[in-house]
């Protein structure tokens, strides 16, 4: 049967869309109204959703809240937790959900048939049959609820949905992305925190809760999208006769209301917290923001961000350039928000000053006259279309399903109209048209409409305030005393044994029989070979030729390597600092911005980065390699390689305006990234306490690689300028060199050309002067430290080596990693300690870690930490459970890889001496693992735990209150 000849559902449109490759059809339940889009294609990488448009009417993260709990048991898989058996029993290559300001998403992807069907049955009674109406204690656990384990404990507030809002409130960025967005729409839904405030989710009834699910999750109300390999119609049917004919129809109002136009520019306020010994100077967020029609405009959509790229994000944009001049903001950046009805732009100067805003507005204003009547660089406009549309043609979003990806953004306009799902994805002619307006006035006259004229704009402002959270938390702590104090001894006791019930809850196993009824796998389901990398190693005079001949859509990807054996430590740490300044600092051709357009109208970008390989021969050993990528269509390969030379070559490094405003700007991405993945920042850190690999990441991205940064930042005078000038020009000197390069080439064997010319040709030019060169080496220091942040939660990280006693990497490691993330950890951290997340990680050549993330507690966390070698050694479990574990393990290697991935691939086995009978070893390990070679593991746990290397990021109440584990204290 085809899609076409089923009689549940209507056809409202079938045609092709050439850009995609793919079939299309919009359809209609019949009987209930579900809105259904199909893109049947030949991906064997098959996606599916089911979304729901739930606008809330407060802050109290309803809509997150029940996103989280649909997933904890349904009729059909009643067990508490069918999400995680199932991300640890699928070979799925995405599995999630996820909370909008206006929708709620259930996507899942797999190329295994059997497992995409097992995927959709379950998540589809997750969301129609939830077992949230049989117990609250579902509602307790994800959203919120009063714990006290005995009458004489502190009140307090615990939830998984509470702690991790309150790790994005104490994100500064995340607050203001919040705030620009209720500044410009007060009055519709857009003004409401779907995530949840912290303030507000206490506030949240259960009863309100079921409420919202009623009203909402209803197939009338849905949004369901096929995407893939899969015979439609066989879905499609099992889809209508399993959930959606059980319904009838039903008249919901979930539209999302317009915001009226503003009469004037509105100006919002907004405090955020700092610690209390930092300074209020240079700390104020300055943003402008204007609402830029609708998602439903096609053009507009893609055209804004172009001139997002024009006017800001490119390095030297216009406005971006005058007010960096002006000195307001020292990290200038702005954001395009086109993922909601109303999308909006922001300009937005970050470590700016309060009494700088008039200015920050006059400088903007005056910037946008200017040039509209000036006009646009034409080859700005340009660059900004095609890095666009070659990303659009690439499709090349990593480790995620381009289906998915494809999937949400039809959402962006599906949403809003029922007959308008592919007008985003289906974007070749609106590139076509916006390069035809280059040639006219097209631009200008958005920037005229939409900014200069557009009334319907605001200022929101955040102000800094010293120790604001550690108030706030002081405040709910008073306030919860208060509370508990007005209580009656019998209302006491109701909230302990409440609490004492919620965690018998969370301990009781699921029955056997119910654990069955979650579908899953065998192990004989699984592919016992290793996934072959492909690479063959050519000569070309003295360096090596990476070739891997792999189809490539017609795309080029180039990785120029270069070896770090021979650089001393004292430059190996500013490699973080060159990776940022190579590509935007003016060379002998060109300025800084036309070097910027330059690369992206000739290439899909170049970006620098570094990597480190294990010697798989000899595990004590590692390679460190500074590496530029590129990825060009064929036909422009000869400038990739001009503008690699260009860079390394001829960068003017020596500009001490241009040098200051790097720094500030990667000094506050740095800050950025600390805040919100302070997961990272704890586990390099830890890691770095004994290990040398470990050390030549936390010198780079961690928080050494930021202290550096901060260093110079916070006080560039000529003197460090020229400090710096020196060290990275003796850098460069050192690495850039014939004899430590390689080139990594992936593309079909068709476009292999003189790529063997070009190389030689190229590395003829490279650095040829004398140079100090050294040797790279690294002296770990065992510690135990804490960081102290203006954040409301913890990261927590062990980290250690269990090689050192003489332990031999297992594949069976990677099985306990998902059995400790989906399981003991799992348990114990997020389901009963209420944090939002745990994880961890063991490589072959012995490093070990377990960090927490969005962690209301500190040493709770860490005497968990240390019950998992006594847990794994007396571990039980039935075939079932332990097939589980090693399904999660192999579907997390075996995620579909794109062809530069691939590429990747192999370079990464050529560069560690990847042995294919070793990783053959090593995945035997993990598929014939028995409960007997999990007890083993725990001497490994136990071996790696003895180094005791501690690293937390948290607040200073938190680590002050266990000062007693820490060998050093000090702010971050």
């Amino acid at each position: 049967m085809t899609v076409n000849e089923l009689t549940a559902y209507e056809v409202l449109e079938h045609r092709r869309i050439d850009d995609l490759g793919t079939d299309s059809y919009i359809l209609r339940h019949k009987k209930t109204g579900a809105r259904v889009v199909l893109l049947p294609n030949e991906d064997e990488n098959k996606v599916f959703y089911i979304g729901f448009r739930t606008p809330p009417t407060d802050s109290t993260g309803v809509a997150h809240i029940i996103e989280h709990t649909v997933l904890c048991g349904s009729k059909d898989f009643p067990v508490k937790d069918p999400f995680i058996e199932l991300a640890k029993g699928s070979l799925n290559t995405f599995l999630n959900a996820m909370t909008y300001p206006d929708k709620t998403v259930y996507p899942v992807a797999s190329c295994n048939d059997a497992d995409f069907q097992n995927l959709m049955h379950v998540y589809l009674d997750a969301v129609f049959y939830p077992n949230i109406y049989n117990t609250d204690n579902i509602f307790k656990q994800e959203g919120w609820h009063y714990e006290m384990e005995s009458a004489d404990d502190d009140l307090k507030i615990n939830g998984v949905v509470y702690n991790e809002m309150k790790g994005a409130y104490s994100s500064p960025d995340d607050i203001l992305d919040k705030g620009i967005m209720n500044s410009l729409y007060p009055d519709n839904t857009y003004n409401i925190e779907s995530g949840g405030d912290p303030d507000f989710i206490p506030d949240l009834t259960y009863e309100q809760y079921l409420d919202f699910h009623r009203r909402y999750y209803h197939p009338s109300n849905s949004y369901i999208y096929l995407y893939g390999n899969m015979d439609m119609a066989e879905k499609l049917t099992y889809i209508d006769e399993h959930y959606l004919s059980n319904f009838d129809y039903l008249e919901i109002d979930s539209s999302i209301k317009l915001q009226d136009p503003f009469k004037t520019q509105s100006v919002v306020h907004k405090d955020y917290s700092i610690l209390k010994t930092d300074d209020l100077k240079d700390n104020t967020y300055l943003t402008m923001n204007w609402s830029v029609g609708t998602s439903l405009d096609r053009k507009l959509y893609v055209a804004f961000d172009v001139l997002d790229y024009c006017l800001v994000s490119a390095p030297g944009a216009v406005v971006k350039k005058a007010l960096i001049d002006k000195g307001i903001g020292k990290d200038v950046y702005s954001e395009y928000e086109n993922g909601v009805l109303q999308p909006f732009f922001s300009v937005i100067a970050k470590n700016a000053n309060a009494d700088q805003a008039d200015l920050f507005k006059q400088t903007i204003m005056e910037c946008l006259e200017k040039t509209v009547k000036e006009g646009l660089d034409k080859k700005a406009l340009e660059a900004a279309i095609n890095v666009d549309e070659f990303k659009y043609r690439e499709a090349d979003f990593g480790r995620f399903p381009k289906g998915l990806l494809y999937g949400l953004q039809v959402l962006d306009s599906w949403l809003y109209d029922d007959m308008k799902p592919f007008i985003h994805i289906e974007a070749g002619d609106t590139y076509k048209e916006l390069r035809e307006e280059v040639k006219g006035r097209y631009f200008e006259d958005l920037i005229q409409k939409y900014l200069i004229d557009n009334t319907h704009s605001s200022m929101f402002i955040m102000d800094p305030v010293k120790g604001l959270n550690e108030e706030k938390e002081a405040a709910k702590a008073a306030e919860l005393q208060k509370y508990k104090e007005s209580l009656s001894k019998d209302e006491i006791d109701e909230i302990v044994r409440k609490t004492i019930e919620l965690k018998e809850y969370q301990e009781a196993p699921d029955s056997e029989e119910d654990l069955k009824k979650i579908p899953m796998l065998t192990r004989k389901d699984l592919r016992r070979s290793v996934e072959p990398y492909i690479y063959e190693e050519k000569k070309v005079g003295d360096n090596v030729l990476l070739f891997h001949d792999i189809f490539t859509n017609g795309i080029d990807y180039l990785n120029f390597v270069f070896r770090m054996e021979d650089v001393p430590y004292d430059l190996f740490i500013y490699s973080g600092i060159l990776k940022s300044v190579l590509g935007l600092v003016n060379t002998k051709n060109y300025s800084y911005g036309d070097l910027y357009n330059e690369i992206n109208m000739k290439t899909g970008g170049i970006t620098a980065s570094v990597g480190t390989y294990s010697d798989r021969r000899n595990l004590d050993n590692f390679a460190t390699t500074f590496e530029i990528t590129a990825k060009v269509l064929p036909s422009n390969i000869d400038n990739a390689f001009d503008l690699v030379s260009e860079i390394i070559r001829t960068s003017k490094i020596d500009d001490y305006k241009r040098m200051k405003e790097i720094l500030d700007e990667k000094k506050s991405h740095m800050e950025v990234d600390l805040q919100t993945a302070g997961h990272r920042a704890a586990a390099l850190r830890a890691t770095s306490g004994f290990s040398k690999a470990g050390c030549v990441s936390e010198n780079l991205s961690g928080i050494s690689g930021y202290r550096l940064v901060q260093k110079y930042a916070d006080n560039y005078d000529q003197a460090a300028h020229k400090e710096l000038v020196e060290k990275l020009s003796e850098l460069m000197k050192v690495l850039f060199r014939k004899e430590n390069f390689l080139l990594s080439f992936t593309t079909d064997k068709n476009n292999y050309g003189e790529i063997e010319e070009k190389m030689a040709s190229f590395a003829e030019n490279l650095y040829t002067e004398e140079c100090q060169k050294g040797h790279l080496e690294f002296a770990p220091v065992k510690k135990k430290e804490a960081f102290m942040t203006p954040g409301q939660v913890q990261y927590t990280a062990l980290a250690g080596n269990f090689r050192k006693n003489g332990l031999e990497y297992t594949g069976a490691l990677r099985v306990l990693q998902v059995m400790m993330g989906y399981d003991f950890l799992w348990n114990n951290i997020r389901v009963k300690g209420g944090a939002y997340g745990v994880m961890g990680g063991a490589s072959p050549n012995g490093d070990s870690y377990f960090v927490t993330y969005r962690d209301p507690h500190l040493k709770r966390s860490l005497d968990v930490f240390h019950e998992v070698s006594d847990f794994v050694r007396n571990y039980e479990a039935d075939e079932r459970t332990l097939t589980g574990f090693v399904i999660g393990a192999i579907g997390e290697l075996d995620t579909p890889k794109t062809p530069s991935a691939k590429g990747t691939y192999g370079l990464t086995a050529y560069m560690c001496h990847a042995n294919l009978e070793k990783m053959q070893l090593h995945r035997d390990q993990m598929l014939d693992i028995t409960v007997e070679d999990i007890r083993k593991l725990a001497d490994y746990v136990d071996a790696f735990e003895a180094d005791d290397s501690v690293c937390v990021v948290g607040t200073g109440e938190k680590i002050e209150q266990h000062k007693d584990l820490f060998d050093k204290i000090e702010e971050l």
